[in-house]
């Protein structure tokens, strides 16, 4: 481990290259998550309400299912991808977009998962420290990855990622990883309860439901990981960046209004950004607004 480590600091590419190439095979892996997560809660749910409302749904035995079985599956032809069909980025340009069997096309959409997680960690290995800190940076931003093509799918931001990152955060700030323990315990309490807050205010003003249970979580984990001094830049990042895209939509006509729009993505983009920059950010809010 000694040895990897000075290697990387004598060569930074070699760690650069490295991750870069992780990220390829994570974001493959992601996909599968974000496509799969889903469907297995709503097996869950359906299989709970069978539990307590036996006399109105009638439980359906499936076959087993799960992130790891059965193999990936071509939807059309049902051909089960190989592993040289498998290959991030390379297999789906030696494809050219289409299924081997069928010629069913194959969405754009995977690749640019797995490009795209590949920058965010190769841009993570740049700014972030060799160490814990890298490690649990890149946890936290293929978790976001997840959680924002899921509830742009779905509208749901699924607690099976939220919670373990939110206790992930607590405990890497045992040791002071990000944060001192005592700014990560307020910061969770903060993130959760100042979203809660305004989630309750607008439903008693309107009737209506603003946001999910998932954005407080969500807002939570930041607190965890970066202190409540994160959750204020957190959220007018988030804010900012749901401007500009919503508006984008609109002027685009790609999304009319009154439908609803995830909040979990803006809060993933801000969350991320602060990973990099958090502390430019805090100089600069206090700089410019405090002192």
């Amino acid at each position: 481990m000694l040895e990897l480590s000075l290697l990387f600091q004598i060569y930074p590419w070699s760690l650069w290259l490295s991750v870069t190439l992780l990220g390829l095979l994570v974001g493959s892996f992601l996909n599968v998550v974000i496509h799969r997560l889903p469907i297995m809660m709503e097996k869950e749910w359906h299989s709970e309400c069978s539990v307590y409302f036996d006399d109105k749904i009638t439980a359906t035995t499936a076959e087993k299912f799960n992130i790891m079985v059965p193999r990936s599956a071509c939807p059309k032809c049902q051909h089960q991808i190989t592993a040289m069909e498998n290959i991030p980025v390379i297999s789906w340009l030696m494809l050219k977009g289409k299924c081997s069997s069928c010629s069913a096309p194959i969405s754009a959409r995977y690749p640019s998962i797995e490009i795209l997680t590949a920058l965010l960690s190769f841009v993570i290995a740049i700014y972030i420290p060799y160490g814990l800190q890298l490690f649990s940076a890149l946890i936290l931003t293929w978790c976001l990855v997840a959680l924002t093509f899921i509830d742009i799918d779905k509208m749901l931001l699924p607690d099976q990622i939220t919670l373990p990152l939110l206790w992930l955060g607590l405990l890497l700030n045992v040791s002071g990883t990000w944060v001192v323990a005592t700014d990560a315990i307020i910061g969770a309490a903060v993130g959760y309860l100042s979203l809660w807050s305004i989630y309750w205010g607008f439903k008693l003003l309107t009737g209506k439901e603003g946001m999910g249970y998932g954005d407080f979580k969500l807002l939570a984990v930041f607190g965890a990981w970066f202190g409540w001094q994160s959750i204020l830049a957190v959220v007018l990042l988030s804010s900012f960046a749901g401007a500009i895209i919503g508006i984008t939509q609109i002027v685009l006509k790609k999304h009319t209004q009154g439908n609803p729009i995830p909040f979990g993505p803006y809060l993933a983009i801000a969350g991320w950004i602060y990973l990099i920059y958090g502390e430019e950010l805090v100089n600069f809010y206090l700089r410019n607004f405090i002192y």
